[in-house]
């Protein structure tokens, strides 16, 4: 069952399995405030159950790209799109939040982005990327990283 997020009243509804579940939902928090102050849309989540297309999509995407399998297991999806940019959320149980944003019409400025939530060890499938700092104040110290997606999906 989808819901909106809220991150005013930070919840850890559908993340409860996560040993870092707290700073996971700060993590998909602040996703929500981002998407809610510079788009004004709203941050709709589904159980990755749920929304196994979308999972299957990003998989794909980091194992052509990179050769990327990631090891925890997915929880929640978010798909969202605002004028001619998609961009596709999955949260994973170790408190790991991938997004890929992807322009329809501008191939080059297509990427996949790596959110470690605070608490979390970086994943051996990950380690070979440096991650920089950011605070937020719903979620703690993020830590992040991205790629440049090459192909077509």
């Amino acid at each position: 069952m989808s819901y909106l997020v809220d991150f005013k009243n930070v919840t850890t509804t559908g993340l409860e399995s996560s040993p870092v579940a707290e700073a996971l939902a700060g993590l998909r928090a602040n996703e929500a405030r981002y998407f809610r102050n510079k788009y004004n849309t709203e941050f709709v989540v589904t159980p990755a159950v749920e929304s196994t297309e979308t999972v299957e999509w990003v998989r794909k995407i980091l194992k052509e790209e990179r050769g990327i399998g990631v090891a925890s297991k997915p929880l929640e999806t978010a798909t969202l799109q605002i004028e001619n940019i998609k961009w596709v959320f999955v949260f994973y149980e170790s408190g790991l939040g991938i997004n890929v944003l992807y322009p329809l019409d501008n191939p080059k400025k297509r990427a996949v982005g790596f959110k470690l939530s605070e608490g979390m060890d970086i994943p051996q499938e990950l380690e070979k990327f440096k991650f920089a700092r950011q605070k937020s104040k719903l979620a703690g110290t993020i830590r992040g990283s991205f790629f440049v997606i090459k192909g077509e999906y």
